[in-house]
């Protein structure tokens, strides 16, 4: 789960990192008052989409004066904001942060991530911070320094010192830089966050270490436990069929193809989504039923599937372990009965209750096609869509 910036900038007030003041505005006049509020001589109006690369496309405009505040407002309120991140449809800007400017002196990079490969959460840190990081990482990675962080120990004075010695913070100001590190990982172990980026953390000219930017992603299987991160939910930013499968405890995410993937486990999904690929199809999402999936739960996910109009085909893949065949069956054809499914429908059940699966598929009357296999499966849709 994404939040947006002003709020990411909220919750790392309340560990103590220092961030510019700052309001949230949902129209002209409101960034106007919160213009007025802040009392600075240079204020800075940003786009609030779940989505990186706001500068480069123009979502990041430098105000001097009210009336300024107010045409930039009125100018990114609506508008599409086509990043590297939003792919080319884009999303449209429905709130901004007017908050006070800061006197850059120097622009660095920090964030903290989850690293697979150790299996721990890695501090990561460079001097080069702003807009072109990604460049950076791609052709000088040596100007990229990590600190991987023991689970038991946390984020260390030593570990967060030495960090901000190779990424050059001014030696006057290390001590600053550190503070800011121990919050942002303290934060980010509380909140149970996936990812933490400060893109850019600036120093001032008045000596202050301060994040410019907060992009936070959390562990979606411990929101749970974070009653007051899931209210920062923004739907809008979400995909509605999306929204939708989380009612249902389903997993799903919606991609550009048009054959419909119903799948239980992830890895049998990704392995499904391959092999359509493979015969020269498109995969239109990923959806995981899961292991204990109701006839209910099926039909649901049936819905979701259709809802999509680029779908053309539909393929199940089960392989019935806790999940039962014959349960996945009877969703499927309660699903095709009342949706009055026209696309066609490829189903491949193996496991559990198979037999009984198969007979009430066969049973149905509806025009369903069998596969013997993952690969026979993906073959047959692809053939049926194409």
């Amino acid at each position: 789960m994404n939040i947006h910036e002003y709020q990411g900038k909220e919750i790392l007030r309340q560990y103590g990192v220092a961030v510019p003041k700052g309001r949230v505005a949902f129209s002209p006049e409101e960034a106007v008052n919160v213009a007025k509020e802040l009392s600075s001589d240079v204020m800075v109006v940003k786009a609030q989409i779940h989505a990186g690369g706001r500068g480069k496309a123009g979502g990041v405009k430098i105000a001097r004066n009210l009336e300024e505040v107010r045409a930039y407002a009125k100018e990114l309120l609506g508008k599409v904001l086509v990043t590297h991140q939003t792919g080319p449809q884009g999303k449209e800007v429905k709130r901004l942060y007017v908050e006070e400017g800061s006197d850059i002196k120097k622009e660095y990079y920090l964030s903290l991530v989850v690293d697979r490969q150790t299996s721990r959460v890695t501090l990561m840190g460079s001097e080069e911070g702003g807009m072109n990081i990604e460049e950076v990482a791609e052709e000088t990675p040596e100007k990229i320094f990590t600190e991987v962080i023991d689970p038991v120990v946390g984020l260390t004075g030593f570990q967060a010192r030495r960090l901000a010695f190779n990424i050059n913070i001014p030696k006057h100001l290390v001590n600053k830089a550190v503070k800011l590190m121990l919050g942002i990982y303290e934060a980010f172990i509380d909140k149970d966050a996936s990812i933490l980026e400060i893109n850019p953390l600036a120093v001032t000219g008045d000596d202050e270490v301060i994040a410019l930017d907060a992009k936070f992603n959390f562990d979606s299987n411990a929101l749970y436990r974070h009653k007051d991160i899931v209210e920062l939910r923004d739907y809008d930013e979400e995909d509605e069929k999306e929204i939708e499968a989380s009612k249902y405890d389903l997993s799903y995410i919606a991609l550009d193809g048009n054959i419909g993937c119903m799948v239980n486990g992830a890895g049998l999904a990704m392995a499904t989504m391959d092999t359509i690929s493979y015969y020269g199809g498109s995969p239109a999402n990923f959806l995981d039923v899961g292991g204990g999936a109701s006839a209910e739960k099926v039909k649901e996910a049936f819905k979701i599937i259709l809802s999509d109009q680029q779908v053309k085909g539909i393929f199940v893949n089960i392989f019935g372990g806790i999940m039962k065949c014959d349960v996945i069956a009877e969703g499927v054809v309660k699903a095709a009965s009342e949706l009055g499914l026209e696309v066609p429908l490829v189903v491949r059940l193996e496991g559990t209750n198979v037999t009984k699966g198969k007979e009430i598929l066969n049973e149905s009357g509806l025009n369903i096609t069998a596969a013997s296999s993952l690969a026979d499966g993906a073959e047959k849709i692809v053939k049926l869509v194409g």
